[in-house]
């Protein structure tokens, strides 16, 4: 396996409870995606009994072929949107299947819809009938536009329900909703996860799935112009992909988490912009800043309150902006390819 990815699963199984998942049968929708393939890595290594289900669409099936030689782990390429999986029992599920860069899933309407909503109810069903716990990763996108700053989970958002980007906010404001009527409905254990920016090692840079943060990385690296949209003057907020995943396993371990909607992200706030240059000088690249048009509905600023996480979680990011981008952008200097 990579060094850099090694030694961060290290690090979460350090901070592991050993027992905590030890032999739990669990379900991982999107689970050869960027996020979900972590929880699959982290998950195999706790003990649990794997199942990774993926259609591919935007997953890799390289970021868990590793998995294949671990006997407490085994993968099915399926569309939760199409089709129900195997009918089989599970302790946990844990739903993270759908497009999540905007380029991507804008081109995509219909199937990003599509996993929140009909992808989302097949996992419940799956979830109720096995009297599992539902771990539903939701996205900062749900507030939209904010108003408020950091955003608290009592902000009910600033969507435009009939833009570009609806697919995907709307998808999961509805994917929400859905879990709230089978947590009041039938009394299942769900907990939604509204996950700001993360980035680190396997967050895609290609074509339509590339992000900015992924995006800049592999323009700096190449001597490629950095793309930047407006003025980049909007600001995100960026959280590396070991302090995601370990708030993720505490939301599926703690018991007090049924019913609840928790932000996960870093409140360090940093504009685009300064994004990219930072990134520019870390690779110490002599690539220029361009700057495009900014799409329409992109949020102005996106930061998160995490109040409740630190409360109930006892959870707040640990690792710095720079040194995340450091070790993405090491990982990126081996593994990743020029963005198109």
């Amino acid at each position: 396996m990579d060094p850099v990815i090694s030694s961060d699963l290290q690090s979460l199984k350090s901070e592991l409870d050993k027992n905590a998942f030890q032999s739990t049968r669990a379900l991982v929708a999107g689970g050869a995606g960027f996020i979900g393939s972590w929880v699959c890595d982290i998950l195999v290594l706790a003990n649990a009994v794997v199942h990774c289900v993926d259609n591919l669409s935007t997953g890799l099936l390289e970021n868990v072929r590793h998995l294949s030689n671990f006997d407490n782990f085994r993968f099915t390429e399926l569309d939760v949107a199409q089709s129900s999986p195997i009918d089989e029992k599970y302790e946990l599920v844990i739903h993270l299947a759908s497009r999540a860069s905007p380029e991507e899933y804008q081109q995509r309407p219909i199937e990003t819809l599509a996993a929140n909503s009909q992808g989302t109810q097949v996992m419940l069903e799956l979830a109720r009938k096995s009297d599992a716990t539902f771990v539903y990763a939701s996205t900062s996108e749900v507030y939209g536009d904010a108003q408020i700053t950091p955003t608290p989970e009592t902000y009910w958002g600033n969507v435009n329900p009939v833009g570009l980007r609806s697919c995907y906010d709307e998808g999961k404001r509805f994917g929400e909703a859905l879990c709230m009527a089978y947590y009041r409905t039938y009394g299942l254990d769900v907990r939604i996860l509204r996950i700001f920016n993360t980035y680190g090692p396997r967050l895609r840079s290609d074509g339509l799935y590339g992000r900015a943060l992924s995006r800049f990385i592999e323009q700096s690296l190449h001597g490629a112009d950095i793309t930047v949209y407006g003025k980049g003057n909007q600001t995100r907020s960026f959280c590396y992909i070991v302090d995601t995943i370990t708030a993720i396993l505490r939301v599926a371990a703690q018991e007090k988490m049924k019913g609840e909607v928790v932000n996960i992200g870093n409140p360090r706030e940093i504009t685009i912009l300064e994004l990219a240059e930072k990134i520019k000088a870390m690779t110490n690249s002599k690539s220029r800043i361009t700057f495009h048009p900014q799409p329409p509905d992109d949020p102005k600023r996106r930061c998160p309150d995490i109040s409740k996480a630190k409360k109930i979680l006892g959870w707040s990011p640990s690792v710095t902006l720079e040194e995340g981008l450091r070790r993405t952008i090491t990982w990126f200097a081996e593994h990743g390819k020029l963005a198109a």
